[in-house]
């Protein structure tokens, strides 16, 4: 049976995920801070499901989890990396800033780097990092927020660089890019082009099964993907 761990499978894309990944024959640790959401979880798929609650934030108990979960399952075919925050946050209040920059940047880098360290060990293994379209350019409403996909995307393009010096060849690096999906991430009012969550599941489930190194949600939002990556700076600060 294949292993996965979930950062992040309280609610929405993560919690979904899980569902998606145990109806495929996989046995899974999830993860998050509220332990009545994972416990719901686990009554549901009592022989597929091991929990370990966790707050992304605190790194030192990141690693004391993820460790208890390698020594439960003995190997880890695939972790996805889920759990994030953002705020709209026009006036640049410090305590929204740094919430968002501990979670997305500082606990998702701790891991990263203990997903990619233990599939080097292990010869093989699959890390998805859920990051976002924000990651493409900057945004006066939420800024920490899209800087921290950002950094996400770098990072993630970085490790992928990285699997060169693992002879094995069955490391994979997988960075999706959601658009506006219909969870409790989506910023802002009058969204454009919500995705319902079952069809962003779907198809982020699909780009892991195909190990795909980029992959958008949905599909369309990689021609404004296309767009932001040429349109100039001044003509984003007169739109966003």
């Amino acid at each position: 049976m294949n292993t996965a761990i979930v950062f992040g499978a309280t609610s929405g894309i993560g919690r979904r995920l899980t569902e998606i990944l145990i109806e495929n024959n996989y046995k899974v640790a999830i993860t998050g801070r509220r332990l009545e959401k994972l416990q719901e979880l686990q009554k549901q798929y009592p022989d597929q499901i091991f929990i370990q609650q966790n707050d992304i934030q605190k790194t030192e108990d990141v690693e004391k989890v993820f460790n208890t979960i390698v020594q439960e399952f003995e190997k880890i075919d695939l972790v996805i990396q889920s759990s994030g925050v953002g705020s709209v946050n026009q006036k640049l209040e410090w305590s929204k800033e740094e919430e968002t920059i501990l979670t997305n940047v500082v606990g998702v880098t701790k891991l990263y780097d203990l997903a990619y360290n233990l599939f080097r060990k292990q010869g093989f293994g699959h890390l998805v990092g859920i990051s976002s379209i924000a990651s493409l350019r900057g945004n006066r409403a939420a800024p920490a927020y899209f800087a921290s996909k950002a950094y996400q995307k770098a990072y993630l393009e970085s490790l992928y660089i990285k699997t060169k010096t693992i002879k094995t060849n069955k490391v994979f690096i997988t960075d999706i890019r959601p658009g506006f999906v219909d969870t409790a991430m989506a910023l802002g009012d009058g969204i454009f082009w919500m995705v319902p969550l079952e069809k962003a599941s779907k198809q982020i489930y699909n780009a892991i099964r195909k190990k795909k190194r980029v992959a958008y949600i949905s599909k369309r939002w990689a021609l404004i993907a296309f767009a932001l990556k040429i349109v100039p700076s001044w003509l984003l600060k007169q739109a966003t």
